[in-house]
């Protein structure tokens, strides 16, 4: 009972966490491309790179994939619009998005084909690669891990060769009873 008692305290103290860190101040929308400078930190600065690339398996097939820059692999949001979060509240703690917390325009340690820009939605500064919003996944607990493909039909992989959502056709949001 008491390991029960310890395990519950634990996954309350991480939800708590998770929702703390996805909130973040509204500010202005920045557009910029990648950068092949800067280098990797936990607490990303106009210098810091804070998309950083790896190799991973992602549907049979090794892809070059983004993370954040812990390795964490990023996702993006079928219902997500260039301006628009579908994700907020309940669903960000599950899949916490990636917020950009300094001025600038934010930088990717290896050059990237796309571009890395900021929007300013309900989760804060969030960071989007060719406009689509990025996010990692709460079931992902080590870096390289792609546990979150495929979820709910809706949530996906961000690979370098992501097309602009200009681009790419959008799904029409369906919400089931948490809103992811």
């Amino acid at each position: 009972m008491l390991t029960f008692r310890r395990g519950f305290l634990g996954m309350s103290m991480l939800l708590i966490a998770l929702i703390a860190v996805a909130c973040g101040s509204n500010g202005t929308t920045s557009t910029g491309s990648s950068s092949s400078t800067g280098s990797g930190g936990t607490t990303p600065s106009s210098s810091a790179a804070i998309i950083k690339t790896t190799s991973a398996t992602v549907n049979g097939q090794s892809v070059t994939i983004l993370t954040n820059p812990q390795g964490m692999t990023l996702y993006y949001f079928k219902p997500d619009t260039a301006t628009t979060s579908a994700c907020t509240g309940s669903c960000a703690g599950f899949w916490p998005p990636l917020v950009f917390t300094s001025s600038g325009s934010p930088s990717s340690a290896s050059t990237l084909p796309g571009t890395l820009s900021v929007v300013a939605d309900a989760n804060g500064k969030q960071v989007e690669y060719n406009g689509h919003m990025l996010y990692t996944y709460s079931g992902d607990t080590a870096p390289g891990q792609t546990n979150g493909e495929g979820v709910k039909g809706s949530w996906f992989v961000v690979t370098n060769t992501l097309s602009s959502i200009q681009d790419a056709p959008q799904a029409t949001p369906t919400r089931s009873g948490n809103g992811y």
